[in-house]
């Protein structure tokens, strides 16, 4: 910025950033008073700007521009939230504990499922002659005419016709016969040599 002509010194700023006043009116500016009402503001000069004073501080530096750390509106909305949260925690739960038990009924409804196909699989089976006779040779010991049975017994095997009963052997009483014997024995009733 060039210094206007008839100014003292070079800098043509003061040091506050503002133009000084020197008090000589301005070369281009009219030299004559501007009647009053007119508009033209050529020669008037702005009114320099006032120095804004702020009150001194209190507590030290900073203390004033800091704001506090909770404020009221910060209480309210977290006292909302809390309440929010409060009223949502039941329903919630009973969602979640609602889903964990359908979750329990869908697998036993599986296990179900795969146990009645078990049985049908196993009622098939039964429905078979030639698996009812197997069974009934495997587990009941059943033969069919003409078949021989062996029977292991304490170690000996023991033959017989299927559907016969051994003879027993001569002076060997049937064993429900040595029963009542022994019970007429503890009674006394009959002698042990009759």
């Amino acid at each position: 910025m060039s210094a206007a002509p008839g100014r003292r010194g070079g800098s043509g700023a003061a040091p506050s950033g503002r133009r000084r006043s020197t008090g000589r009116p301005l070369s281009h500016a009219p030299s004559r008073p501007v009647p009053a009402g007119t508009r033209s503001g050529a020669g008037i000069r702005p009114e320099p700007r006032r120095a804004v004073r702020r009150p001194p501080r209190v507590g030290g530096a900073g203390a004033a521009s800091r704001r506090p750390l909770v404020t009221g509106r910060a209480v309210l909305l977290a006292g909302l939230v809390l309440v929010l949260l409060l009223t949502l925690a039941g329903p919630v739960r009973q969602f979640l504990a609602g889903r964990a038990e359908l979750t329990r009924l869908a697998a036993e409804g599986t296990a179900l499922d795969q146990r009645v196909e078990q049985l049908e699989q196993q009622l098939e089976r039964q429905a078979d002659p030639a698996y009812t006779a197997r069974q009934a040779r495997e587990r009941l010991a059943y033969v069919l005419p003409g078949d021989r049975l062996v029977v292991v017994v304490d170690g000996e095997a023991v033959e017989g016709d299927a559907g016969t009963v051994p003879e027993p052997v001569a002076g060997e009483l049937p064993w429900y016969e040595a029963l009542v014997r022994s019970v007429a024995v503890a009674d006394g009733d009959a002698e042990p040599g009759e």
